[in-house]
């Protein structure tokens, strides 16, 4: 059964700790959300979950053996994919392109035609430059950029920031079935409440620590999660 956990994480840029001690974990077969306010350290923490951060401690447990120190290459190898938020495709190749160009993908064209089925609203575009899309659309290919590898876990990183309200439910709706295809998912997501109602359990960053933690209905119907965090409208 895979498994993350992060346990004490702390780090940041130059001398300043964003993260302070964050411990959590995304079980096989779970949505995770992780939500908080702007500046609570919620997309650091995906990146120094991937590598990306240049100053970790503390640990980044992926089925037991510390990711610490291995490259983001080896930890895409491992399994877990990575969704940023903004440069998420490669915008002047095309949606095809996009596919036919992911890594250590074996018969990457049969692949890339199983994303498409999996994505019919990229159908029409399979020729078009990425950059040409929709902002629902681009999030679209990214995901399936992401399943080409047969990830056992996907990151995300605001999967939902600036589309409408439309196009974020076909988002969150994509992003609900991805247990049943045996992917686990820890997403980062303003729209928290959206987040939390497809989501198994969830936590609330505050200034890089965890002020909030448990199953996701427990979390939306917790004053103080609503008061300082959620929202009405969140």
């Amino acid at each position: 059964m895979n498994r993350l956990q992060l346990e004490s994480l702390c780090g940041g840029y130059a001398e300043t700790d964003i993260l302070k001690g964050v411990d959590l974990h995304v079980d096989a077969g779970e949505i995770v959300t992780v939500a908080g306010t702007n500046g609570a350290g919620k997309s650091t923490m995906l990146k120094a979950l991937m590598g990306l951060l240049p100053r970790v401690t503390g640990k980044v447990l992926w089925n037991d053996t510390d990711l610490r120190g291995r490259p983001t290459e080896k930890r895409l190898a491992d399994g877990i994919a990575y969704v940023p938020q903004i440069a998420n495709v490669f915008a002047r190749l095309s949606v095809r392109e996009n596919l036919w160009i992911v890594q250590g993908v074996p018969d990457v064209r049969r692949r890339a035609d199983e994303m498409l089925e999996l994505f019919p609203a990229l159908q029409p575009f399979v020729s078009r430059l990425a950059g040409t899309l929709s902002g629902g659309e681009r999030q679209q290919l990214a995901f399936a950029r992401a399943l080409m590898s047969r990830p056992s876990l996907m990151c995300l990183d605001e999967p939902t920031a600036a589309l409408s309200p439309i196009m974020a439910k076909t988002i969150f709706g994509h992003i609900a079935r991805l247990p049943s295809m045996g992917v686990a998912v820890l997403m980062v997501e303003q729209r928290a409440r959206d987040a939390l109602d497809i989501s198994h359990r969830g936590y609330i960053l505050d200034q890089g620590r965890v002020a909030l933690e448990g199953p996701a209905r427990s979390l939306l119907d917790d004053p103080r999660a609503v008061a300082l965090y959620l929202g009405h409208g969140a």
